[in-house]
């Protein structure tokens, strides 16, 4: 399974490009895109971001790197799927900030794609109502160890909750259309 491109890589890009989200928020925002049923596409900046005059990433430039992994690890069975995070060297707060932003990418894609998704499991809408929480959140400046750990487990949390809902919204209908 390909790995995600580096924050940096992906963050130095969207700048770059003139994107004025972060690249947490960047990766948020496509993968809840992608876990409310949008199509994967080439030119998926400018779906997510909802600006039709962004062009579609260069072959193989971090953004497009981003787009195709992102698609094939919510895809994979076998529970690969990453969140896209600065390296664990990083400062908590700037860790924690990413978490954050990721988690409001996620509720505005996942939106765009999902609409008001009333199919969705009470498990599902109990994972958006914490996702809407974490989005709410803002960053200690201070942390020590149990910060750390807690992080861990938030964004273990959230990469749990966003296969969730992409099983809900995307996977439970492929499964029932191939029943039909």
């Amino acid at each position: 399974m390909r790995q995600l491109p580096p924050h940096a890589d992906v963050d130095t890009q969207s700048r770059a490009d003139g994107l004025a989200t972060p690249a947490s928020g960047l990766h948020g925002s496509l993968c809840g895109w992608l876990a409310g049923g949008g199509a994967a596409a080439v030119d998926w900046p400018a779906k997510v971001l909802v600006d039709d005059q962004l062009p579609a990433p260069a072959t193989g430039s971090a953004l497009a790197v981003l787009g195709e992994v992102t698609g094939e690890q919510l895809a994979d069975r076998s529970f690969n799927f990453q969140l896209l995070m600065p390296d664990d060297d990083a400062p908590l707060v700037e860790r924690s900030g990413a978490l954050f932003d990721w988690c409001r990418g996620f509720l505005g894609g996942f939106g765009l794609s999902a609409g008001e998704a009333r199919g969705l499991s009470d498990e599902s809408r109990e994972a958006l109502e914490d996702l809407a929480r974490l989005a709410a959140a803002q960053p200690q400046d201070d942390g020590h160890g149990d910060d750390e750990d807690a992080l861990e487990e938030l964004i273990e949390f959230v990469r749990v909750a966003s296969l969730l809902l992409h099983g809900d919204c995307v996977l439970a209908a492929e499964h029932r259309g191939r029943l039909n």
